[in-house]
């Protein structure tokens, strides 16, 4: 099979391999796959085991038929990776060597597809389980080959050096051995090299510069973890030259990268535990080296998975803190992104788990009492509305006000605060005379609408007459029910809004916020998410803009022929396509540098959620410009938002704080976005926005740059960015 025939039959056939192994170290690294490629090449025979180990793996895994897009992360090949390289150090090439190294690889692939299913139905990760099952498989297999011979090499370290570099290469070995390196970091560095199979200084320190450039987070932990370990073993009184002895050390060090980032948000919480967990390695260290000592067999990272996957199995019995460790729950291959995208979900979606309300009206209405209320909202009905309609004098009826009908809100329409069905309908109460109030029935004509489980919505003082629904209807979010009236207990016409837990008129209330509205006060408008509206302001739902809504509405199999023109730089064409990923999310997709931004449309605002691609393509800077947009237009209305801050930072900062992150967080990436301007307000078009993207250091700007958005009768038009006193233009082309 040619190369070209290869990339045409399994197109992510490099991509698997590399992930090999980097997986080891829970990374998709390319720069840091490379190092370990060559780490694993000090030793020559066991480099080449490794990449065959890995190839047959992958080239199996895909001809049988699993799962692609396991292979290409390398799920399936680093533990038959791993099995490679043990097998290549500990046995001398030949003909005989070779059968055996094209079927322990196919014998770890059908262990780590059990492990898979016997373990990933917990929700566990299988980690290296079936590298160490195949290695001692093939271990006590091959004592019985008598044509296998047992390598010599890594005997003689100093003629192995001179045969990968020559004299220079022997000068250095010996240099840095005579360097009079501390015990403790002579132990580090050769227990990441052991990872590989490598027992030399050499190969550790070139493991920890690559962890370093893949992951600073994961390499303060690396050193947490191993010197947490020397510490304690010094402590006990033990033989600290236990964690040399076939430098198993790295079981430290592997867990504390796999707990204390990588299966859980970094944060002082999985730093304390990667602490507290040292002990339990050391136990389970020592005890299986004993039992293994019987059968002549190393524990390798037994320990390491034994204690990766009690924990993280013990942290799924919690009732309660939760966030003291935080589970990882979208996987990203990168302490640093890991917890920043956490960190900015949870700020910017956090509440949004939440149901989503929105208010029972059209139009601006005030609330005439919120939570806590001076008249009636107390006890167990602290957490309700009510709203009036009012005028720009601020009263409430027109006339003398003697009337119903002289009230602005009577008669006015009642929304369905969202979908659901009629639980309950009372619309036998007579209107009240102004002033007068009904102690009789208290909540007067009510509806009752049911949401889900344990949460119901309560409309009640509504018009006798004017239900437009039955009990049992099923009712769409904004539908019309019934008319604002004055039954009950309501001195003056107006709607009382509560959310609740049970189906009953009378039932306590519960402290539930709407997701979207604005707030409009002293002639600024105010975009507010996940909120309680406040008492005595105006507020209305989000009144939408069809130009806004056409721009944003981005639909899967789009696509857009962008014509960029930068300043002072060649014009050139991208093309972009909206697209599906495997679990339904949508994303825009750019042709020419295969980056995707992804996205949401909650229907009243459009986000960006998410990156992966070239940082300094123009997806990412619309990405960036176009972050948060209300579908609703409302002059000099400012929409502000945050980036996770390893999006839009600077470089030398953005290395400062992955090193501190787990404990603080100094800079930050903001955004805002501002509603400049609408030419045709009776077509609703002809929109302008801007937007500010920067990224600071407390009060101090690092980083800045800008996009104008402008928004005509069929969408986005075009905009601009600017950025270092340069601005690109694009222009976008629909349909192509």
């Amino acid at each position: 099979m040619t190369i070209k025939n290869l990339k045409y039959t399994f197109p992510s056939f490099l991509s698997s391999v590399l992930n090999s192994y980097t997986q080891i170290f829970f990374s998709n690294s390319r720069v840091f796959s490379l190092i370990l490629i060559g780490v694993s090449f000090f030793d020559f025979w066991a480099g080449v085991s490794g990449v065959i180990a890995v190839m047959v793996t992958n080239i199996l895994a895909y001809l049988i038929g699993f799962n692609r897009i396991y292979i290409t992360k390398g799920y399936y090949g680093f533990n038959s990776l791993l099995v490679g390289l043990g097998l290549g150090v500990y046995y001398q090439p030949g003909t005989e060597f070779f059968i055996i190294l094209f079927f322990a690889p196919l014998l770890t692939l059908f262990l780590t597809l059990w492990l898979e299913g016997v373990i990933g139905k917990y929700g566990l990760p299988f980690l290296s389980l079936s590298f160490l099952l195949g290695t001692w498989l093939v271990s006590l297999a091959t004592r019985q080959f008598s044509a296998l011979h047992v390598s010599e090499r890594g005997i003689y370290m100093t003629n192995e050096m001179f045969q990968l570099g020559g004299q220079h290469m022997v000068a250095s070995y010996n240099w840095l051995t005579d360097l009079g390196i501390h015990e403790s970091v002579r132990i580090y560095f050769t227990s990441l090299g052991a990872i590989f199979f490598q027992y030399h200084l050499f190969a550790g320190i070139l493991i920890a510069l690559g962890l370093l450039i893949y992951s600073r987070i994961a390499f303060i932990l690396s050193l947490v973890g191993f010197f947490s370990a020397y510490v304690y073993y010094k402590f006990i009184g033990a033989d600290i030259h236990e964690l040399s002895y076939s430098f198993i050390g790295f079981n430290f060090i592997l867990t504390a990268i796999a707990v204390g980032g990588f299966f859980i948000i970094p944060s002082r919480w999985s730093f304390l535990w990667v602490i507290l967990l040292t002990p339990v390695i050391s136990i389970i260290l020592t005890s299986t080296q004993a039992i293994f000592a019987i059968f002549q067999l190393s524990v390798y990272s037994l320990p390491f998975n034994m204690v990766v996957l009690i924990f993280l199995y013990a942290l799924k019995f919690r009732e309660r803190f939760f966030d003291k460790p935080e589970l990882v729950s979208y996987q990203q291959f990168s302490p640093e992104k890991n917890l920043y995208s956490h960190v900015n979900y949870k700020a910017r979606f956090g509440k949004s788990l939440y149901f989503p309300f929105i208010l029972p009206f059209w139009g601006e209405w005030k609330v005439t009492q919120s939570h806590d209320g001076k008249f009636t909202h107390q006890g167990d009905w602290r957490h309700a509305w009510d709203f009036e309609v009012m005028d720009e004098d601020g009263l409430s009826y027109s006339e003398d006000g003697s009337s119903c009908d002289h009230y602005y809100a009577y008669s006015k329409p009642v929304i369905a605060p969202a979908d659901g069905y009629v639980e309950e309908i009372v619309d036998e109460v007579e209107e009240n005379e102004i002033g007068m109030l009904d102690l009789e029935h208290n909540w007067g004509n009510t509806l009752i609408l049911r949401h889900g489980d344990q949460l119901f919505s309560k409309l009640s003082h509504l018009k006798k007459g004017s239900f437009k629904v039955a009990v049992g209807d099923t009712v769409k979010k904004g539908q019309v029910v019934a008319a604002c009236g004055n039954s009950g207990r309501s001195p003056v016409p107006h709607i009382h809004f509560q959310l609740q837990g049970t189906p009953y008129i009378g039932s306590s209330t519960i402290d539930y916020p709407i997701s979207h509205f604005i707030r409009h006060k002293s002639g600024v408008f105010d975009l507010r998410s996940y909120e309680s509206p406040e008492n005595q302001v105006l507020v209305s739902n989000i009144s939408k803009n069809k130009s806004l809504e056409k721009a944003f509405h981005f639909i899967p199999g789009q696509k857009f022929l962008l014509h960029v023109k930068p300043d002072g730089d060649t014009e050139y064409e991208v093309d972009w396509e909206v697209q599906v990923d495997a679990v339904n999310l949508t994303f825009i997709y750019c042709e020419k540098t295969k980056s995707r931004a992804w996205f949401r449309n909650d229907g009243d605002i459009h986000y960006f959620t998410h990156f992966e691609g070239d940082r300094t393509s123009l997806l990412h800077k619309f990405f960036l410009g176009a972050y948060k947009v209300m579908m609703g237009y409302y002059h000099n209305l400012l929409v502000k938002d945050q980036y996770p801050v390893n999006t839009f930072n600077n470089r030398v900062a953005g290395l400062i704080q992955d090193f501190v992150a787990p404990f603080v967080l100094f800079t930050r990436s903001e955004y805002s976005l501002r509603y400049l301007g609408m030419d045709d307000a009776l077509m609703q078009t002809n929109i302008r926005l801007r937007s500010e993207v920067s990224a600071r250091i407390g009060r101090h700007e690092i980083k800045r740059m800008g996009c104008d958005l402008f928004v005509g009768a069929d969408g986005l038009e075009r905009f601009a960015i600017h950025e270092n006193e340069k601005e690109t233009e694009v222009k976008l082309i629909r349909g192509r």
